[in-house]
């Protein structure tokens, strides 16, 4: 088969522009249906149980898990297996959001009578109104579309496009009016880098008592680089007598000191450090810790309380074994 480059090119765009289409079209939809929506999912005292077959259960799937990590307790059931025995993880607390292209989908119907004996509200998401399961529902939003991406009109594309937005503009919209934080993110993702990110704290990953390199500013230079060399964290911090930073140095320093051609057996370690550190505190973020490191071209970082007394080190490495880069 000989491959046309520019064709399949345009078959791509063209595929692209019509879901684009389809999405834009989507604006008018936000409507009071929209809201209704949201206020169900607001005032439900159990879950949302999120229902959907082929691929309209996929795209369902998703959407249960996008409201479950935004602040909606939600999770999917496959509408096919929920007359199996499934459907007793629905209580009279919860909200349904069954997603059906034609709505006639029929292992969704069977699950009607049911719900209605329940008294469970049902959220509705098709792209037909005047469908069974639009007609039966609580709330229909319409994600209908007026053409598939498919040029065979078969393959579900922009419907399931469209209806992949919806239930994200439905979680988001739950996501602020709930006054959901990253805080808040972060504890539903604990496990990931993202949750790391925003839950890690630099108290949680730095060096404290006897692991913090640090001498005195009267100490040699000789005496700070076994201090460097029995912590393995490249660097000490200099301190005065009441424990206070007053400079650090650091392996770059060193190089620069042996540049100098300075007797590291008779020079005391205040007059080759560097004034003026960069010190962090331990209530900060290690994200943040680590935009100052690529901010100011730097590897370690001293950790100091209120008064500027030395409680804990830092370097590139801690957060390399973090997991934080």
């Amino acid at each position: 088969m000989k491959i046309n480059a520019a064709q399949i090119q345009a078959l791509g765009l063209a595929v692209i522009q019509v879901e684009m289409e389809a999405v834009q079209a989507l604006t008018e939809r936000v409507n009071s249906q929209f809201v209704s929506a949201c206020e169900l999912m607001l005032l439900c005292k159990g879950r949302v149980v999120v229902t959907g077959m082929g691929k309209s259960g996929h795209i369902a799937g998703k959407i249960a898990a996008t409201l479950a990590s935004t602040g909606t307790p939600a999770f999917f059931v496959h509408s096919g297996e929920a007359s199996h025995g499934d459907l007793g993880m629905i209580t009279q607390q919860d909200v349904v959001l069954a997603l059906s292209n034609s709505g006639e989908t029929a292992e969704i119907l069977t699950l009607l009578p049911l719900l209605k004996r329940l008294g469970v509200p049902l959220i509705a998401m098709t792209g037909n109104a005047a469908s069974s399961l639009a007609q039966f529902a609580t709330v229909h939003i319409d994600v209908s579309v007026t053409k598939e991406a498919c040029p065979l009109g078969l393959a579900p594309t922009s419907s399931t496009t469209v209806a992949l937005v919806m239930g994200d503009a439905l979680a988001v919209s739950l996501l602020e009016t709930r006054g959901f934080t990253r805080d808040d993110f972060a504890l539903s993702h604990p496990g990931g880098n993202l949750g790391k990110r925003l839950l890690l704290h630099v108290k949680d990953i730095m060096h404290t008592g006897e692991q913090i390199p640090k001498v005195y500013e009267t100490a040699l230079i000789s005496e700070a680089l076994l201090e460097m060399t029995q912590k393995k964290l490249g660097m000490t911090a200099i301190v005065d007598a009441a424990n206070k930073v007053i400079g650090i140095y650091t392996d770059g320093d060193l190089r620069r000191t042996l540049a100098q051609q300075i007797n590291i057996h008779a020079d005391v370690i205040a007059t080759v450090m560097t004034r003026n550190c960069t010190v962090i505190s331990e209530e900060m973020l290690a994200a943040e810790a680590i935009r100052i490191m690529e901010q100011k071209k730097i590897k370690d970082l001293l950790v100091v309380d209120p008064q500027r007394h030395l409680i804990g080190a830092l370097n590139l490495q801690d957060l390399l074994h973090a997991g934080l880069m």
